[in-house]
């Protein structure tokens, strides 16, 4: 998996004899859009919790969790981009801690698409039975199953972190910036989370994938609605693009090294950061604005939020001003 980190501490190398004010400069493009959809997935979470239709259905209770990960793992990456670009290095424990975490909500995404996918269909192509088999406590107990199947692999994870000679170290201050790739610390940790990210990713592509061929099946059905297979079908591709940037973010950073080979710093540096916000910031709020915008039961309750909280803001710096 892969977040933040493995583009900070490529940042800040280019950064690391600039000063704090080029810092700023470098970060505030990064920073800005983040703090941005970290207030819309927060708003949206709020949201998802202010009335009892969203509380009571099914798709909204896993776009919860979809969320609630996404917007654990843009605040981590943030915190752990703002800790390397101010090269303020960490101890591997508590390191460690923070990657693990990343790598545990990372994780949880793929998957939650999977199961709304998986309720999506069984909307379209069974809806007589889709009340019985798709309940709350079915939901309840997928998402438990979900966090209990990724807080494993991150267990496995751990005790690979375990071979490592730390008793050798003089410190366990880390030399280098906290990030995945410096929490790796043998051939085998490394190993095991490549052949876990493809296996996960080609599984929740084979998954959705098979929702959305099922889906376009039973459209051409005649007792099928034509109106909910088509929505049904735009949201699985929508699933699809969600799951290829998440895959994208994984597979991205080879193809970055290779160009640091052959292009100034500088270049690399603003490179980075497109990157960073267009495949790790913006995939992590796409849930809300795909289902803030499209979903008539969301948008109007979102949409009050979210111009209620900006007239909030207008007017308690209006008062500050004035005093």
């Amino acid at each position: 998996m892969s977040y933040a980190t493995p583009f900070v501490t490529n940042i800040t190398v280019g950064l690391q004899y600039r000063g704090i004010l080029e810092i700023v400069l470098f970060s505030a493009p990064i920073t800005v859009p983040c703090c941005v959809f970290l207030f819309i997935n927060a708003t949206m979470l709020f949201t998802l919790r202010s009335k009892s239709v969203f509380r009571e259905t099914s798709r909204y209770i896993l776009l919860y969790n979809l969320l609630f990960a996404d917007t654990v793992l843009m605040a981590l990456s943030q915190l752990l981009y703002i800790l390397s670009a101010f090269r303020i290095r960490m101890t591997y424990p508590v390191c460690g801690a923070l990657v693990m975490l990343a790598n545990l909500t990372t994780e949880i995404s793929p998957l939650t698409l999977v199961l709304m996918s998986l309720e999506r269909y069984v909307a379209v192509c069974y809806p007589l039975r889709h009340a019985t088999i798709i309940t709350i406590s079915n939901t309840q107990v997928a998402i438990i199953g979900i966090w209990a199947f990724c807080s494993l692999n991150v267990l496995t994870r751990i005790v690979l972190l375990l071979d490592f000679p730390f008793d050798d170290l003089e410190s366990l201050k880390m030399k280098d910036y906290c990030g995945k790739n410096n929490m790796q610390l043998g051939p085998v940790s490394e190993i095991y989370s490549k052949v876990y990210t493809y296996f996960l990713f080609i599984s929740a592509s084979v998954a959705i994938t098979s929702s959305y061929v099922g889906v376009m099946v039973a459209a051409r059905s005649a007792s099928t609605d034509k109106t909910s297979a088509r929505k049904a079908r735009n949201t699985l591709l929508l699933h699809l693009v969600q799951l290829g940037l998440s895959l994208l973010s994984t597979m991205h950073n080879p193809l970055l090294i290779a160009f640091s080979k052959v292009l100034d710093k500088i270049v690399l540096v603003r490179i980075h950061i497109v990157v960073y916000v267009c495949i790790v910031i913006f995939p992590r709020c796409l849930s809300a604005l795909i289902y803030g915008i499209r979903d008539q039961t969301i948008r109007p309750v979102l949409v009050h939020h979210i111009c209620c909280r900006m007239k909030l803001s207008v007017i308690s710096a209006k008062a500050k001003v004035s005093s």
